[in-house]
């Protein structure tokens, strides 16, 4: 789709949630992961597409797929260059360039339960995480490309998961 359809299609769904806000709040789309044995894992969408994951061979996997972790940075990358597109198609920016990078920074003891040696926790979790934007447009200044991007933080679904935990309610169906 081009910018200038993707710029029609943001307006007819901002106006429509404008005259009725109530329409924004939906359930997102489930992904249900399955066991494919040690420690690999297929992860389906309700609308059919899938994707594997498994560890590295040094904490027990075949290292035969993309780590749980890397999806988290790909969700990231994706949806901040999402959004950045979004907001260009809006201002009419014509874009030549557009890569995002998601970084992160873990401490596999918090994964494996190993505490600090004062017996603190170690957080499972990243440790630091950081989006690396490389982008041109024919046309566009330096600075509006900047602000740009730093206008669609706040509006990336993944990023505002990211920087702003939410607790998850965990549900369990034991089977026999």
């Amino acid at each position: 789709m081009g910018t200038e359809q993707i710029a029609a299609s943001m307006e007819r769904a901002a106006s429509v949630l404008r005259r009725r806000p109530q329409a924004g709040a939906c359930e997102d789309s489930a992904a249900t992961a399955r066991w494919g044995g040690g420690l690999r894992a297929s992860v389906h969408s309700d609308a059919g597409h899938s994707v594997a994951t498994d560890m590295p061979v040094e904490l027990g996997g075949e290292a035969g797929a993309v780590t749980p972790g890397w999806l988290l940075r790909a969700g990231l990358a994706s949806c901040a260059l999402t959004r950045i597109a979004m907001a260009a198609a809006v201002e009419g920016i014509a874009l030549q360039t557009l890569e995002v990078r998601a970084t992160s920074r873990s401490d596999a003891r918090g994964m494996l339960a190993v505490p600090e040696p004062d017996g603190r926790a170690v957080p499972a979790g990243p440790l630091a995480m950081e989006l690396h934007v490389r982008i041109g447009a024919p046309g566009s200044s330096p600075e509006r490309l900047c602000a740009l991007v730093a206008s669609t933080t706040g509006c990336s679904p993944v990023t505002c998961a990211v920087e702003q935990p939410l607790p998850v309610a965990l549900h369990v169906d034991v089977t026999t």
